[in-house]
């Protein structure tokens, strides 16, 4: 896609599901890759893995999106052409745990909180300066369904993707007059290693969250990001929901008997 190669695009949660998708179809199509995660091992094997199945240029740092300091150093330690990016996928999320507000625990609020909300506020400020000084560029938020309707026992989450709707809404009227695109993409169940971050001590729990159904898969949203950050200059698709077909939303979910 011409619209893509040659393009530097910096993926936050890069070393696993969707993460690690984009990373795939961006080094696919001729992309600059610069991988951001927490784990270094891990960020050398995606690394080396789209050196040798798309010649992909790639460049990893290591990041916590929790901490700013983390974020700063990440992206201050990007030099020459790599200091330029043309694409932001804010992608790094997660969730612990489905209890009630009045039976949740603090900890695994202030994790949701600080990865879902301001580790995406962290890395856009960090990125977003030098996109507006080119006026050039795309922020690409990854949202939720969960952002659109709540569900039982998804109260904090939901507020933390109901915020990252915002935060990109926002954005794109904060950037309209320096020509950078956002573009929110929020898809419903996609199978991922999420479900085993949000039940760490139910492994059961979390393999029978997709059971019945066919769940989106990383690929598939991968896919849809790329389409919108190919489009020609002058098209912004600010907002893209997705579903596997057998979920309306949130609370609409058809699982048949396996």
């Amino acid at each position: 896609m011409s619209e893509i190669k040659n393009k530097t695009v910096l993926i936050t949660g890069a070393t696993s599901g969707i993460g690690k998708s984009c990373a795939k179809v961006f080094a696919r199509e001729g992309a600059k890759i610069v991988l951001a995660a927490r784990r270094e091992k891990l960020l050398s094997e995606v690394a080396e893995e789209l050196k040798r199945e798309y010649n992909a240029q790639v460049f990893s740092v290591v990041m916590d999106v929790k901490k700013h300091s983390s974020v700063k150093k990440a992206i201050d330690s990007l030099s020459g052409e790599w200091r330029n990016i043309d694409i932001l996928i804010n992608n790094a999320g997660m969730a612990r745990g489905l209890e009630k507000v009045q039976e949740g625990t603090i900890e695994g609020w202030d994790e949701t909180i600080d990865t879902n909300i301001k580790g995406v506020l962290y890395v856009t400020r960090e990125v977003l300066p030098g996109m507006i000084e080119r006026q050039n560029g795309h922020i690409i938020f990854l949202g939720s369904t969960a952002g659109h309707d709540v569900y039982p026992g998804g109260s904090v989450y939901c507020a933390t993707k109901f915020a990252v709707k915002a935060l990109a809404q926002a954005t794109r009227i904060d950037v309209l007059d320096k020509y950078v695109k956002v573009t929110s993409v929020d898809p419903g169940m996609v199978e991922t290693n999420f479900s085993n971050v949000r039940f760490p001590d139910d492994p059961e729990r979390a393999a029978n969250v997709y059971k019945g159904i066919t769940p989106l898969t990383p690929d598939d949203v991968a896919e849809t990001i790329l389409f919108a950050a190919s489009r020609p200059r002058h098209v912004n698709l600010n907002q893209i929901i997705m579903t596997p077909i057998a979920q309306a939303q949130s609370n609409f979910i058809i699982k048949k008997p396996v």
